[in-house]
Order: structure tokens, then sequence, then C-alpha cells
């Protein structure tokens, strides 16, 4: 059926916009948040990334930064006790993207922080890129794409 009338800036950029590869991912873990549940979604991707047959170096880089991402949900999300920890995974495209939410208090500044805020900068150095924000459904999360393949070996 044809659109009949203008459309307005906001439908035609939905319109060209990719779709989210996160509307239908490959692998989702909700957890509670804590510190044992961190070493359950590192383990998870180990497995992924065998079942991919993902490169040792990408992987590990993969598991690291999923590890730091879990750890900030473990450590700052829930300062008054315990809440849930979501993961979701989806590749497309040679690219592995990795969602970790939580509906915790949101990235805020913390003079008295029990992190170094040395996450995220990690996670930016090892990820192809990252992303920090709102969900659709309003969760912190922490969005990043690694390429599958290692650097000079792209098809």
């Amino acid at each position: 059926m044809a659109q009949e009338g203008p459309t307005t800036p906001q439908q035609e950029a939905s319109a060209s916009d990719p779709p989210d590869v996160m509307a239908s991912p490959d692998l989702v873990l909700t957890l509670p948040a804590r510190a044992e549940n961190v070493a359950v979604v590192r383990h998870a991707f180990g497995g992924l990334g065998d079942a991919l047959d993902v490169d040792d170096q990408v992987l590990a880089d993969v598991k690291l930064a999923v590890t730091e991402a879990c750890t900030n949900v473990v450590v700052h999300a829930y300062p008054e006790g315990e809440g849930p920890m979501e993961v979701a995974a989806a590749v497309r495209d040679g690219r592995l993207t990795i969602a970790v939410r939580d509906e915790g208090r949101g990235m805020l500044p913390r003079a008295d922080s029990p992190g170094l805020g040395l996450g995220l900068p990690l996670i930016a150095t090892l990820a192809e890129s990252l992303e920090l924000g709102r969900s659709d459904t309003d969760k912190t999360e922490v969005r990043m794409t690694f390429r599958l393949e290692p650097a000079g070996e792209a098809a």
C-alpha cells in the first residue's frame, strides 16, 4: 500500500536506517547482577566463539570486553541491592554485536566510585565500536561491535 502525502524527515531517516541487529539476537542471557554470573557470561561467549570458529585473539578481546561491561553492571548499577543483567549478542555481516543492559541507576559520575574508571576505555580499545546509552526499553546499555575476522583477513 502506497503512503499518501509527504513523509517527515524522521520517517525518511527511519526508512533508510539499517535494521537493529539486536531486534533478533542470536544469544540472550538474563541473570542476576552478581559477581559469579560474570564468569557465566564469559563462558557463554567462549562457547559462542568456539561454535563460530572465531579467531583466538578476537575471542579473547570479546571475552575481556564483555567481562568488563558485566563487571560494571555488578559494581555500579544497583548500589542498593541486586537487579537483572541482560546480555544479548547478534552475528551479522562478519560482525558480532553485543549489548549489556541493566535497569540500574544509569551511567553517572560518582566521586565514591569503587572502580578505577578503566573499563569503558578498555572496551573502546578492544571493540570496533562502542556505544553507551539507553535501550529501546529504557535500560542502561553498553553496545559493542567486533569484527569476527582478524585485521587483514577480512574478505
